[in-house]
């Protein structure tokens, strides 16, 4: 036994104070105990065996249903460490906080010890966590998301080198419900939550806030970035790993299937990842990145067979839904989104009576699968390949009604990470206040940044000065809009002809237009074959309105304000070229 694991499962359990102590060594016969277990005292639900085999539902508490980025902090020595975009709390101060709300919270429960890999065990990539945890749908959605068993403590050895989690359902209670993360401790604590975002401690809570420092440090990065493979028809595969705000479509182009006039010439997308991605140089001076979880933690509503085949085909077996509807007609599950055939005799997410007429929605807005990553039809040959695969191109994109054009190229590395720096989305619902507001969510990390996102510019600009054979930088809106608000590129498959063009530039085989921004295609390099679109269309969809682009210019530099003398002198230069080519 590791002594360092030992000691942290000692000094927990006395803390929490379990009935018990259970060692997860990943095999069949313990994991469908504990899924038996799980259904006898109604924690989860067996699905139809023939429809949805091994697959469960689970419900949360009715408070208790998505991130809580409030009650999310980094706990550092310094608050300077955390940054201004973190919620912060002293170490020492967070640790005193938690100690009474842990102190007994297991009594009467059963403490599960979960040793992970993220990445394939063994890979220079990987880096090894162990979850203490009194939920077993935690241990059970753990199993799908990661590597979990025997085989990751032997991997380990004596090393102390292990990312250490603590995670108590405690009461369910809103008010003292906390996310922690000790960056400089390698330690993530997270109480009176059962929502997976918050207790999936391998998912954002290690693989991106955690993760992110450990880059920082040992010269790598961790991004909230989907990774794909475009198979060209001479069989030759290009990577893109690629970052978007939430309600970007982030999944949908991981799973891309191509227009029919591309699939039948041979075109192919196999997807590496659909949420995260770490990044490291290879020994042939290219970035390499793999997707260090197993599994997908999607939202449900809405995957249908139109908008994402690959992820609903991904949900049909070995799967865990939560606060699905439950269809009481053939013991199956259902969501808004998913087909125009509701279920008449059902369970909604809350557990109450629920059928296809009810006024209120039958799933929750932030309802889940977490599914196996080998489900997926187009999972890529390389999804194990614990080298990684190389990039050739790094995608930033954001929701913009007017500024953004459909795609534009970077001029070099320091412009693109300004350009990474800059990514916004506007605000589309009333729900979420005012329309139309920017919000800026820098690489997709504002929520996820383990420490003072200034320095993470700058490493983001170290890592591309150590790396000779760089990948060029893109940025895309699929969300562009005419003057009544109609969407005026199609996306979902047809997003195809754009990566098209991004692999072709990085070859070197297709020309571009210089503009004030960057680098857009000449209309006739999109090929449009298939659809109603003309070049002058697309022409369209790429201008770069000035007017438009020096109020944007203006909004960077007010949020630049926020990072101080720690934002790195090279991304203030970007913006005074912007603002120089916009004159």
């Amino acid at each position: 036994m590791n002594k360092f694991v030992e000691e942290f499962v000692k000094k927990s359990s006395g803390l929490t104070k379990p009935d018990r102590i259970i060692w997860i060594d990943g095999s069949k016969a313990q994991i469908d105990a504990l899924r038996k277990e799980a259904c006898s005292t109604g924690e989860m639900t067996k699905l139809n065996e023939d429809l949805l085999p091994e697959c469960y539902l689970h419900r949360t508490a009715v408070n208790d249903v998505a991130r809580v980025e409030d009650r999310t902090f980094i706990c550092t020595a310094k608050k300077e460490n955390a940054g201004p975009t973190n919620n912060w709390k002293e170490s020492k101060e967070a640790y005193a906080m938690l100690e009474p709300i842990y102190d007994g919270a297991m009594k009467g429960r059963t403490m599960y010890v979960i040793p992970y890999s993220m990445g394939a065990v063994g890979s220079k990539f990987s880096k090894i966590g162990v979850e203490l945890t009194d939920s077993i749908y935690v241990v059970l959605n753990m199993v799908i998301m990661t590597r979990v068993g025997q085989n990751v403590l032997d991997e380990l050895g004596e090393s102390s080198d292990f990312v250490r989690g603590l995670h108590a359902k405690a009461d369910i209670d809103a008010e003292k419900r906390y996310i922690c993360h000790f960056p400089e401790d390698n330690t993530i604590m997270s109480v009176n939550s059962g929502y997976g975002g918050n207790v999936l401690l391998g998912k954002k809570c290690f693989a991106l806030r955690i993760a992110s420092c450990l880059g920082r440090d040992e010269g790598w990065l961790a991004e909230h970035m989907l990774i794909l493979g475009l198979e060209k028809p001479n069989g030759e595969v290009k990577y893109i790993a690629a970052a978007f705000p939430s309600a970007c479509g982030k999944t949908n182009l991981a799973m891309l299937i191509p227009p029919k006039e591309f699939a039948e010439k041979g075109y192919k997308i196999h997807t590496v990842g659909d949420d995260i991605a770490w990044i490291r140089k290879g020994k042939d001076g290219r970035l390499y990145a793999i997707n260090p979880e197993n599994g997908f933690f999607g939202v449900a509503p809405g995957t249908n067979e139109k908008s994402n085949p690959n992820a609903l085909a991904s949900t049909k077996q070995g799967t865990i839904f939560t606060n699905v509807v439950h269809n009481l007609e053939n013991n199956t599950v259902w969501w808004e989104g998913l087909d125009k055939n509701p279920p008449k005799n059902a369970i909604d997410w809350k557990g109450n009576p629920w059928s296809g007429d009810s006024e209120v929605k039958g799933a929750h807005p932030n309802s889940r699968f977490t599914a196996p990553a080998i489900n997926c039809p187009c999972i890529s040959d390389e999804f194990e390949n614990p080298e990684g695969v190389p990039l050739s191109a790094i995608i930033f994109g954001g929701r913009r009604a007017q500024t953004t054009p459909l795609v534009y190229e970077a001029t070099d590395w320091a412009n693109g990470v300004f350009v990474g720096s800059i990514m916004a989305s506007e605000t589309t619902a009333a729900a979420t206040g005012a329309v139309g507001v920017v919000r800026r969510d820098p690489m997709a990390m504002l929520p996820f940044c383990g420490y003072h996102m200034g320095d993470y510019f700058k490493h983001w600009l170290e890592v591309g000065e150590a790396t000779e054979k760089q990948p060029k930088f893109f940025n895309v809106n699929w969300f562009r809009t005419d003057d009544e608000g109609n969407f005026l590129w199609p996306g979902f498959g047809d997003n195809m002809r754009v990566l098209d063009w991004i692999i072709r530039r990085c070859e070197g085989t297709v020309d571009a237009v210089s503009t004030p921004i960057g680098n857009v295609p000449n209309p006739k390099d999109i090929n449009l074959e298939g659809t109603n679109m003309t070049e002058a269309d697309i022409a369209n969809l790429l201008t770069v309105d000035k007017a438009l682009w020096k109020k944007e210019a203006e909004g960077i530099g007010e949020f630049y304000k926020k990072f101080g003398e720690q934002l790195p002198k090279q991304l203030a230069t970007e913006l005074d070229k912007l603002n120089n080519n916009l004159k």
